[in-house]
């Protein structure tokens, strides 16, 4: 009995401190709510829970995004992206002038730059995705930077591993990052035979143990593809047969990508870099391969591009903030398709606002989720928005898996990044930010030739749904920042 009453003390003492740890380390108060009742609630397996998934590694960075050695150099650098960045806000179009305290913010906050005259080329779905990249692939001439959070050994990914080989036997060098969680099923044979044939492949936060790494929590999410530092590609389309919808597909795979030819590129190989060092535990420094001069970009086109990232190594949630002030710059219209939407309180009061304001709000969302309690979580914020007035559309067509948002046909974001708390807090990923009326309006019509293939909720069917259902959503909602 004595032994009995001393473990239960050891175990409130232990509860206790942490609970005290969750309370200290975790930032917003929905997360700290839903470990602590799992804590509480569920003995011993809820702290295992909280330690391979919550610890709050933005507190303490996962690694430190510096890649510049020389400190005057460095400093340098970021004076000239400041003064770079404002003459483009300042002479360049109406959209970015519109938008300047987004571009501003981004500047200030990260070192993004504002770039100007770049090429941006939309692309649906992988059937236009693919042949892009690999006709890009083909013209390379010095490097192939490569970073995916799921890359498969099936027919487009042997495709493409068939050309690094070809281009790393010519001399070009060929460096691939890929997430061991997403991509787990080629480390044992597609990474082992492009490291056989001279291309340089790490897994990122490599994962020895999956049951009880608490890295298998922090995903690196990004899809890049960068060509001679001039050209890349990013979006929401890794490389598998599964994006490209063929007459014997299952389902019909909705996604959006872009390309960028120009200075937008720059960014895009920082984090490639950083993230490259952080992996692979090489010093790599910047060069003009990797960083090409404005004069060797003349004439690409007359984009302004701005990328944003974040994840567990950036100090705040950026994308997340930049996604709630272009929300809030937004006069007419906000049109979002995300086929993950947790939103969150802030996400939700600023939509909620906005379309109380008088603002257009559209969401486009799956009509079947690939994910049962993700798909009941979701729903558990859509009684809210519907009562402000947004519209929401179910997509039947196949699954959408397209991460976008369009403002007042001016500003488009296309990216990695879902409307949820993983992509927003846990994982690492990046947006890009085209300020330019052309690409806006043809997002724009995708997204009207999208919600054709949808069905509108009706807010009032949706509204006397029953209780029972209501209650099992909202109990998703609990643990949605978990999931």
């Amino acid at each position: 009995m004595n032994w009995l009453i001393f473990f239960e003390i050891l175990y409130i003492i232990l509860v206790v401190m942490v609970s005290l740890r969750i309370i200290y380390d975790t930032r917003t108060t929905t997360k700290t709510l839903a470990y602590l009742l799992l804590v509480i609630f569920v003995p011993f397996g809820g702290m295992i829970f909280y330690f391979l998934f919550g610890v709050n590694y933005r507190k303490n960075k996962m690694y430190s995004k510096k890649l510049f050695a020389n400190e005057e150099l460095s400093v340098q650098i970021t004076e000239q992206i400041y003064q770079y960045s404002n003459h483009v806000i300042e002479e360049k179009a109406a959209a970015v002038r519109e938008n300047k305290s987004l571009a501003n913010m981004l500047v200030k906050h990260t070192q993004s730059p504002l770039t100007a005259n770049n090429e941006v080329k939309l692309l649906i779905n992988g059937e236009e995705k693919f042949p892009e990249v690999i006709k890009a692939l083909r013209e390379a001439k010095h490097h192939i930077h490569l970073e995916y959070y799921i890359y498969e050994d099936d027919e487009i990914g042997r495709q493409i591993e068939k050309i690094l080989i070809d281009k790393a036997s010519e001399g070009v060098m060929v460096r691939f990052v890929y997430d061991d969680f997403g991509s787990h099923s080629i480390k044992r044979n597609l990474a082992k035979r492009l490291a056989e044939n001279g291309v340089k492949v790490f897994p990122f936060l490599k994962i020895n143990f999956i049951l009880f790494a608490n890295r298998i929590n922090y995903r690196n999410h990004r899809k890049i593809i960068i060509v001679d530092g001039q050209t890349a590609f990013v979006g929401g389309i890794n490389v598998s047969d599964r994006y490209i919808n063929r007459s014997n597909s299952k389902q019909f795979w909705r996604d959006t990508h872009l390309r960028i030819d120009g200075m937008g590129v720059h960014y895009l190989q920082y984090l490639f870099l950083c993230d490259w060092n952080f992996c692979s535990n090489e010093k790599l420094q910047p060069n003009e391969q990797f960083f090409p001069g404005e004069n060797s970009m003349a004439g690409f086109g007359n984009k302004v591009v701005q990328i944003v990232a974040s994840g567990p190594d950036s100090e705040t949630p950026t994308i997340l903030f930049s996604v709630l002030k272009a929300i809030n710059l937004a006069a007419d219209e906000i049109l979002i398709t995300s086929p993950y939407f947790i939103p969150g309180e802030s996400l939700t009061d600023a939509l909620v606002i906005a379309s109380l304001s008088g603002v257009s709000v559209k969401l486009l969302v799956p009509g079947v989720s690939d994910s049962i309690l993700v798909n009941a979580a979701a729903k558990s914020y859509y009684s809210e928005l519907l009562k402000a007035g947004v519209e929401i559309y179910l997509y039947n067509k196949g699954f959408v898996h397209s991460k976008t948002m369009v403002t007042d046909g001016k500003i488009a974001m296309v990216g990695t990044a879902n409307m949820d708390y993983r992509s927003f807090d846990l994982n690492f990923e990046v947006n890009a930010i085209v300020y330019d009326e052309e690409v806006a309006k043809q997002l724009r019509m995708i997204f009207f030739e999208d919600i054709s293939h949808a069905e509108k909720i009706d807010p009032f069917k949706w509204h006397s749904r029953s209780g029972f259902r209501q209650l099992l959503e909202k109990t998703a909602r609990l643990i949605s920042p978990m999931i």
